[in-house]
């Protein structure tokens, strides 16, 4: 069984720095769950604010995959937090065609610690007692998110971003403890929205302020004869922590490509190319560039 699982924002959304498909249509993303299924890919990753992505998949028909999904930010004014949660997620099984998900994840986890915080996690909980959820858990930005709500909540599963040039999950020690407390851990952002995918001739100018890190990332690439998939799938794959690395894909070729790199991943003697600054390794950040 393979490790991946197959992102569909892509599906829903014209999604990616490195995307010149666009929004992928329902032909093609049937065509890329039948490569996934084929390749022992068996987890999707989607969330109700990736636009059409949870339809999409509905209309398509996900049997032998398990479902990863996300609840978005509660609106301010919401003043049934408990009731719009059962509500949205709903919803989302309607779209999806399905009667229970793998996976449901608050996109905002901050929430949590907000007034309704214990009416969030009490909602969530009772969809997992009646068996419509398998996990319940979060979506982060930072491990620092996990300071205050794993002390406070029992969570089942993690996702986080994780890459070459975005370390803190490991070097924060929150890898290590998630797993020491059975938590699973999905990670994605593994291309860092496609940006490392990009040659060095295509990078924007705005990421001129890290032009020298991502020069050494080619260089190292070129020296050593590897592909970028390559590279930015082994480093999280050599962490047997890590459970799923979600990937999106814009085409068959694509995922075909993603999938081969996998077989022959590179472990030793990757570049070190860690950044803390979170202009760059958040892309949330990158419209103010």
């Amino acid at each position: 069984m393979s490790r991946l699982a197959l992102g569909t924002v892509q599906f829903g959304l014209p999604y990616g720095i490195a995307n010149k498909e666009g929004q992928v249509d329902q032909i093609s993303a049937n065509k890329l769950l039948q490569v996934a299924r084929v390749n022992g890919i068996d987890t999707l990753d989607t969330a109700i604010a990736y636009g059409e992505s949870e339809a999409c998949l509905g209309k398509i028909g996900t049997q032998d995959f398990k479902i990863i999904t996300k609840i978005p930010a509660v609106p301010k004014d919401c003043n049934q937090a408990y009731d719009w949660v059962q509500e949205q997620f709903n919803n989302s099984l309607v779209r999806l065609g399905v009667s229970s998900v793998k996976g449901l994840l608050m996109h905002r986890s901050s929430q949590l610690l907000g007034n309704d915080g214990k009416m969030l996690y009490q909602s969530l909980q009772e969809l997992k007692t009646t068996g419509r959820v398998e996990k319940i858990g979060l979506s982060i930005y930072s491990p620092n998110e996990l300071d205050l709500i794993i002390p406070s909540y029992k969570i089942d599963l993690v996702q986080a971003p994780f890459n070459l040039f975005d370390h803190r999950l490991s070097s924060s020690g929150w890898l290590k403890r998630l797993k020491d407390n059975n938590i699973e851990v999905h990670v994605r952002s593994v291309f860092l929205q496609g940006l490392l995918l990009m040659s060095a001739e295509e990078i924007p100018e705005k990421f001129s302020p890290w032009f020298e890190l991502l020069i050494k990332f080619h260089k190292w690439l070129q020296q050593n004869n590897v592909s970028a998939i390559n590279a930015c799938l082994s480093y999280p794959l050599s962490f047997p922590e890590i459970d799923r690395v979600v990937v999106g894909a814009d085409s068959v070729s694509q995922l075909k490509e993603i999938i081969a790199a996998t077989q022959s991943t590179v472990h030793n003697d990757l570049p070190d190319l860690n950044c803390e600054d979170e202009k760059l390794i958040n892309p949330a950040n990158w419209s103010s560039l």
